[in-house]
Parts: C-alpha cells; structure tokens; sequence
C-alpha cells in the first residue's frame, strides 16, 4: 500500500513531510526529546553546528509569549568535531534510518565551509542546511542571506566543498525581496531552500523597563508569523525551480497542507514544540483524514496554487 504521507527531496526520502526545526531537539538529545520517538519524522534537522564551541547570547536566551517565541540562543554548540564524534554518531546509532540534516553557521565563508565539508564527508548526514542568518564579519556583520550575491557566493563554495550531499539554504525573512536571495542561492547552485528562518523582534518587560531577551532582539517564531511565511514560500516557489522545505507558525495539518499548496515539498516544525513535544508526530497523524476531507489521495500530487 502507498504511504499517503510520502515525500521525496533532494537526500530526503521522509515516510511523512515533518521534520523539527533546527535547534528544537538539539542534536536528538535536548529537554524532552526523549519523550518521541524519533522514527516517527520525516526527519530531523539538528542545531546549527559552528567550527568551535559557543556558549551563545546572554541568558534569558528563550521567552515564551502569549503567540509566540522569542530566542536569541546565539548558535550554542559543542564545536563540529565533537557533534561528529559524540552527538551525531550517537543519533545514527539510535535511529539508522532517519534523514538528518546538518545545519551550517560560521562568521566567515571558510567557517562555513570547514563545517561543511566535515559533516559531508563524515556521512552521518543525509542533506546540510545553509543558516545563513549568521552575522558575516568580513561586511560589517551584515547576515550572509540578506544580499543576495554574497549568498551566491557562499552557496557555491559551501557545494563545491561538499560535493553529493544536498545543500539546502534556511533564508531570512528579514530582507526586502526574498525572492532576490532565493535565486541568488540558486544560482549558487543549492539543491533546495527552507524558509522562512525567525523574524527579528524586540519584546520588553514594562515592569522591569528592560528586553525579555538577555541579547535584547531576538529571532521570533510562532503561529503568528504564519501569513508571513505562507506568503514568502508562495513568492519562492514562484521564482525558483528549487524544492521547498517550508516552516513558520505549523501548529495543525491543516497548516502543514496550507503550506504545502503554497509550494512548499515538506515542512518544519519549531514553537509548537512548546506545546506539545510531540508534535511533529501528533501533527502526521492528523493528516490522513484532514486528506480524506479534501479529496487528496498522496501528498506528493496535492496542487500547488
């Protein structure tokens, strides 16, 4: 029998479109994890990974609001050698078959490329992200995606380093024209696209007269920004032949098909976590009958709009 919920990208053969975003579980071993199990994604996409240990921004790195989250982690991570050696190798061991995805962050374009190129080439990755949010200290601390030839030139060196494996670049909503970063990537020669990545915010504490944040802004997500995010895949799939993995708000299947009739191939899954762990699963299961309602037989043939 088909698997209704089947979904094919590049590197990503997923038995349903779901997969937590990076930095929701870690690198499969974060608060709550273990509470799902992991064989029941579409896939897993893990914290962004740097070329050495961070510590990340000032505590309070994460506020939860009445609609949403704000975070300001600031790429807290144990360095790429040791999320190779410990954290990835642990994750393949537990869960042979599920795709993961490696998220990439660096200050520099040899950041990037370093990172990379040693998750490529340690296998324990089925596709890499691009997280291109990163500050680029070589122009001043401007993020990498927000000009749209700078990001062509990173995707290419960061494909050139890593050859087979799929490159996928995670873009900023935080831009004028997304579609003009979009296609900056693609010409750089990305496989695929996520998108959309938080919205920089600010939220303040009237009592204390201060940012909620320890880093004062921070990167918001939610379901409130869920217009927003429809709005820029629906642009994207418009202006690129690239598949998309779409996230922004995803709370129900109902999202999840929004999404995907908006042009998006698959779809992640972050705030929701706040409310139920289990989301990404909990979400899959609502899916077949929500199709049944509309007369969708697979995934794979629903109509883009």
């Amino acid at each position: 029998m088909t698997n209704r919920l089947a979904v094919s990208l590049p590197g990503l053969e997923m038995t349903n479109p779901l997969m937590p975003a990076s930095g929701t579980f870690g690198f499969g071993d974060a608060w709550g994890a273990d509470k799902v199990n992991f064989n029941d994604l579409g896939a897993l996409v893990i914290k962004t990974t740097t070329p050495e240990a961070r510590t990340g921004n000032p505590q309070p790195q994460i506020a939860r609001l009445a609609d949403g989250v704000m975070n300001a982690v600031g790429l807290t991570n144990p360095g790429v050698d040791t999320v190779i050696a410990e954290k990835l190798s642990a994750l393949g061991e537990k869960y042979p078959a599920l795709p993961v995805v490696g998220s990439i962050g660096g200050n520099t374009e040899e950041d990037y490329v370093e990172v990379a190129k040693k998750l490529a080439e340690s296998g324990l990755v089925s596709a890499l992200e691009l997280n291109v949010s990163c500050p680029n200290v070589a122009h001043g601390g401007m993020a990498f995606g927000t000009n749209a030839k700078v990001l062509e030139k990173l995707t290419a060196k960061v494909k050139e380093a890593v050859g087979a494996v799929p490159l996928y670049v995670k873009l900023t909503p935080n831009v004028t024209d997304i579609t003009e970063v979009a296609r900056g990537a693609e010409a750089g020669g990305a496989d695929g696209l996520s998108l959309i990545n938080t919205v920089l915010g600010l939220h303040i504490d009237i009592h204390t007269g201060q940012p909620v944040l320890g880093n004062g802004m921070g990167g918001y997500s939610g379901m409130a920004i869920k217009p927003l995010a429809i709005r820029m895949v629906y642009q994207v799939a418009h202006a690129t032949t690239l598949p998309i993995i779409g996230m922004g708000g995803i709370e129900t299947a109902a999202d999840v098909i929004e999404f995907m009739m908006a042009g998006a191939s698959a779809v992640a899954v972050g705030a929701a976590h706040f409310k139920d762990i289990a989301a990404c699963p909990h979400i899959a299961t609502q899916l077949p009958s929500l199709m049944d309602e509309l007369g969708i037989e697979t995934l794979a043939e629903l109509k883009r709009i």
